[in-house]
């Protein structure tokens, strides 16, 4: 039977393996250095495909959440146990700082096997021997209450053992609080392109983008180009790669006829171009948020592949990035790619892929690799990443019009706004189609003005007398003039599809 000093010493071990993973996460910030991130990674690389396909269809972006906290919980509960030896070591032997040693110790060799010796392990280590060694009480402080004047609070029966070890748990509680809470106040903003000329190109696509747009009354829809910190992000893992510019270098492999490492400072020394990209998740739902357009900084991907003469016979690469992420892509489809270092006139952010990310026209987000490092060349087709997991991701995008919560707007004189964005790839949007009436009757939304790019959304609006309740039906028609898929189905394994369909009034 476990006695009351094993339970109070389970308790305080679980709050020394919180306080490990909080001194780690004070040193290193959500960075590759964490302690808890090669955990996340290996449950990441084990989970079976079904069980992320069920994920993403079930939980959304929830499912992310379950497995970084599966991962905190792992880690905890790792430096958990080793706390706990050392607390049974401090009852054995008597010694308050032999069991605080052992902590750290044993904290810090746990540290460095998951993350290397660094700051990271040492602030596990220092915290969780802080827990053991405040926490730890002599065994003669466990017996029930001597009522006698020696029996203070100092040296004292249960009731104060209790209070002391609930307020050493509090206290650590306390300490991952305001460590996130801190952590998380910091800034992290982006840096504007060093390079003059093409920070003021940047901005000039931008202003470009932004006359086009079509004027609407709400105040929370985007307009022709989404903010940096508003872009959607999906990755594979919670941990972005760490890759400094300088460091950074795309090399092409495989079936080539020569192969060849591209440096980031060569890659920028190419003809520059700022294009305006629309990226749209595989994953979400027909109405989700998962859109979102910018302006990129980069240079085109032909010359490069044209300088290493692709040679498999299946006409495709595998693309990887420093996350471990890869994807399986025809030549000809990468060949009118774009490798992109900055976006919306700053340097590309870490979670966009710094430096460097491919971004592939019309295709669905996933192919963009971020973190780009290797193109291999392949003689025969390889399945990427998705591919394994039971998605088809890699073709072209649906064609696709949006409704959502903020682009539904009272007016003042009554009327109801209805705006939001269409995207059909490269095929382009020929015009927005609405109903008031669920679909017995249509008509034509107004356009923001068509734009040489492409691959980029157009804005839709239109006004309405309200009628009481509306069923409100949208669809869009791609520049090829065909309407957006009418049957209704969900993301996997090739992207939803349906009319977007809304309760108004």
């Amino acid at each position: 039977m476990i006695d009351v000093t094993e339970r109070r010493d389970a308790l305080l071990a679980a709050a020394a393996g919180g306080a490990a993973v909080t001194g780690s996460y004070l040193v290193t910030g959500w960075t590759l250095s964490f302690v808890v991130r090669p955990v996340d990674q290996t449950i990441v690389n084990l989970t079976p495909g079904p069980v992320v396909r069920f994920a993403i269809e079930s939980l959304g972006d929830a499912g992310h959440l379950i497995h970084i906290a599966m991962a905190l919980s792992v880690v905890v509960g790792l430096f958990g146990a080793v706390a706990f030896a050392g607390l049974r070591l401090a009852a054995r032997t008597g010694r308050r700082a032999t069991g605080a040693a052992a902590a750290g110790v044993g904290s810090w060799l746990l540290a460095a096997a998951l993350i290397g010796v660094s700051t990271g392990a040492l602030g596990a280590a220092l915290s969780a021997a802080a827990v053991v060694g405040i926490g730890w009480l002599p065994p003669e402080r466990d017996r029930t209450g001597d009522d006698s004047a020696d029996a203070d609070d100092s040296i004292g029966g249960v009731d104060a053992v209790r209070r002391r070890t609930l307020g050493i748990v509090a206290g650590t509680l306390g300490f991952v609080a305001a460590t996130v809470v801190g952590r998380r106040s910091v800034a992290t903003g982006d840096e504007t392109l060093s390079d003059a000329r093409r920070s003021e190109g940047a901005a000039a696509r931008l202003r470009e983008l932004e006359s086009a747009s079509v004027a609407v009354e709400s105040d929370g829809l985007n307009g022709m180009v989404s903010r940096i910190d508003e872009f959607y992000n999906v990755d594979i893992a919670e941990f972005d790669p760490e890759v400094a510019a300088a460091e950074w270098s795309l090399t092409f492999t495989g079936e080539t006829g020569s192969e060849r490492t591209v440096t980031f400072d060569e890659l920028v020394d190419r003809p520059v171009e700022h294009r305006a990209v629309t990226l749209r998740c595989v994953g979400e739902d027909l109405n989700g948020p998962k859109l979102d357009n910018a302006v990129w900084t980069g240079t085109p991907i032909r010359p490069l592949l044209k300088s290493v003469d692709p040679q498999g016979d299946c006409n495709c690469a595998m693309l990887r990035g420093e996350d471990g992420y890869y994807v399986q892509f025809p030549i000809d489809a990468l060949a009118e790619g774009f490798l992109a270092w900055g976006m919306n006139g700053k340097e590309l952010p870490a979670s966009h892929g710094h430096p460097v990310r491919v971004l592939i026209p019309g295709h669905w987000g996933e192919t963009n690799v971020k973190w780009l490092s290797e193109i291999e060349l392949l003689n025969v087709e390889d399945d990427g990443y998705w591919e394994e997991r039971g998605w088809e991701g890699t073709g072209e995008v649906k064609t696709v019009a949006k409704l959502w919560d903020e682009g539904i707007t009272e007016l003042s004189d009554g009327r109801i706004e209805l705006a939001g964005h269409a995207y059909a790839g490269t095929r382009g949007v020929e015009r927005v189609e609405v109903s008031t009436d669920g679909g017995d009757s249509w008509t034509d939304a107004d356009l923001s003005d068509p734009l040489p790019d492409a691959d980029v959304w157009r804005q839709w609006r239109h006004v309405f007398d309200p009628d009481g309740e509306r069923e409100v039906v949208v669809r869009a028609v791609d520049g090829e003039g065909d309407r957006q898929i009418r049957e209704e189905s969900g993301s996997v394994p090739s992207g939803a599809s349906g009319w977007v369909r809304r309760t108004v009034g």
